[in-house]
């Protein structure tokens, strides 16, 4: 089994970490991203992997110098102008030579989704495409998709207001495509596949889902992207992982509640961290507070600061002692 892996996005919603970033690498409790999407395709019997990359492709390079990541092999497909998400598939397609059917990916997509069966129900139909479906709550965020009862898809309805949305199933972002399909995506202009190429294959007859209620989460915003690690270490996603790193350090008086402090963090005596991320090196002071946020990568957040309502301070930023940050980003411009 082969796949194409989505990780051209720039990560606007996450600036500031991603001006420095991609999304795809930023850090899951241990590890980035794109290492847990890895690993979960080469669980599912996936071998070879081509990265759909454009920003900052030269970060995925120098993290996996030997082209090897999550135990599948790496291939690259640079695109020169970002394609959106069906052109990228197609010119990643090309660039890896898939003439057989594959798997397609969001590489910002957490999910314990199970693509072998995807992949046997796909061949089981002879579908044209096959997508993974996932239930949410509300599912204006993203591509919903009814089904008839036996899995054939009857439209597909990107990003609906609510009184319209005919189903809370929705497109986890898990595809697999016959070699057909890259073949009918325009190659000199931006196509998205939700918006043109689902639809298009839909009327057709050819689109298939499989509905699945295993863990799934699009890690693409503040609040998911604490959320997802929230999880791995409640152990909602199995054995619970250790939330603060082995040379990371908690002062003997500091509180720390449900939060991730990572790689040479470090939190003084008398501060409290709560729902909250403490990226690698960062360093929160003596009696500071953060509450439901995320401290970059040797940020500082001073002596008796708080920062709180799911703020970001960014790379080598510094929260001023005393100072209130409440709902914002540092620097203020990301």
């Amino acid at each position: 089994m082969k796949a194409v892996v989505l990780v051209g996005g720039f990560g606007t919603r996450l600036r500031p970490l991603t001006a420095t970033t991609p999304k795809q690498m930023l850090p899951v409790v241990d590890r980035p991203i794109i290492e847990y999407v890895l690993s979960t395709l080469e669980r599912g019997g996936v071998s070879e992997v081509t990265l759909a990359l454009g920003y900052k492709e030269d970060l995925f390079r120098a993290a996996y110098p030997d082209a090897v990541c999550g135990g599948v092999s790496l291939s690259y497909a640079v695109e020169p102008e970002p394609l959106d998400t069906a052109g990228a598939v197609r010119f990643a397609a090309d660039a890896a030579g898939l003439d057989e059917s594959f798997l397609v990916v969001n590489g910002d997509v957490l999910t314990d989704i199970d693509v072998r069966s995807l992949w046997e129900r796909h061949h089981e139909t002879g579908a044209q495409a096959t997508i993974a479906l996932t239930r949410v709550d509300d599912p204006t965020r993203f591509g919903v998709v009814p089904t008839d009862s036996q899995g054939r898809v009857l439209g597909f309805v990107e990003k609906p207001c609510r009184e319209e949305a005919p189903t809370n199933w929705v497109n986890a972002g898990v595809y697999v495509l016959e070699p057909e399909i890259p073949g009918r995506i325009a190659g000199d202009r931006r196509v998205s596949i939700e918006r043109e190429v689902f639809p298009a294959v839909a009327a057709e007859n050819g689109l298939w889902a499989v509905k699945s209620e295993a863990y799934w989460i699009d890690i693409g915003t503040p609040s998911t992207y604490v959320q997802a690690q929230l999880d791995l270490i409640d152990g909602v996603r199995g054995a619970a992982m250790a939330a603060v790193a082995a040379d990371a350090h908690v002062a003997e008086h500091a509180g720390v509640d449900r939060s991730v402090v990572m790689d040479g963090a470090s939190v003084a005596a008398g501060a409290v961290v709560r729902d909250s991320i403490i990226m690698q090196g960062a360093l929160i002071d003596e009696g500071a507070l953060v509450d439901g946020s995320i401290i970059g990568p040797g940020a500082r957040v001073g002596t008796g600061a708080k920062v709180t309502g799911m703020s970001i301070v960014g790379d080598r930023m510094s929260v001023e002692p005393g100072r209130l940050v409440d709902g914002s980003k540092i620097p203020m411009g990301d």
